[in-house]
């Protein structure tokens, strides 16, 4: 996957915290594609397999925003984060202007997707923070790939700090940041059993 960046040309200048909210999108990601489920009942599959993208700021209703667009093929999406808490974006910022249709998240989910496809959709070298955080916004079978993914690194980190005798409990100590996750997601939950069930083995 390619990828370029664009630098904020302005600066935040303040909330208007009457703004009304952006219908949020849902996201279900796996290692090549990315389902988009629109507030409308609509849904996108995008192919991130020989796709490039362009990431940075822009305005969106007249408030500064988080942008990546993702091109494949003959098709494109653009991703936002949302214009609501976003601050007010002046005339002069000069920044791109997001389109109509693009879609809402949060900006912990764009943030995630961001590093994911930028990093051309490694697991490898990640910590069990940021593989939480995938696991999250994943498709069941991808979180359950990803937590026996944190498994392996927490049992790694185990035998850094206490060497090859160490017990099962040390090795779950550093799935923390998933059972963390896993309280307000499902899709976390499913990392966590896979990861307590790799480390069991």
């Amino acid at each position: 996957m390619k990828v370029w960046a664009l630098f904020m040309a302005g600066s935040p200048l303040y909330r208007d915290m009457s703004f009304p909210p952006s219908p949020r999108t849902e996201v279900a990601l796996e290692w090549s594609e990315l389902s988009l489920y629109l507030p409308d009942g609509r849904w996108r599959q995008i192919q991130l397999d020989g796709s490039s993208n362009l990431i940075g700021d822009a305005t969106a209703r007249r408030r500064f925003v988080r942008m990546m667009t993702i091109e494949w093929g003959f098709e494109s999406a653009a991703v936002i984060t949302p214009p609501d808490r976003g601050s007010i974006a002046p005339r002069a910022a000069y920044l791109p202007v997001a389109p109509d249709d693009a879609a809402v998240v949060e900006a912990g989910v764009w943030e995630t997707l961001a590093d994911w496809i930028s990093t051309s959709g490694r697991l490898a070298g990640r910590t069990v923070e940021e593989l939480a955080r995938l696991a999250s916004i994943a498709t069941a079978p991808f979180a359950v790939a990803i937590g026996e993914v944190a498994a392996q690194v927490a049992r790694d980190l185990a035998r850094l700090v206490r060497g090859p005798l160490r017990g099962a409990g040390d090795v779950v100590d550093w799935l923390r940041p998933l059972a963390i996750a896993a309280r307000t997601s499902a899709r976390a939950q499913d990392a966590l059993v896979a990861a307590l069930a790799a480390c069991s083995e």
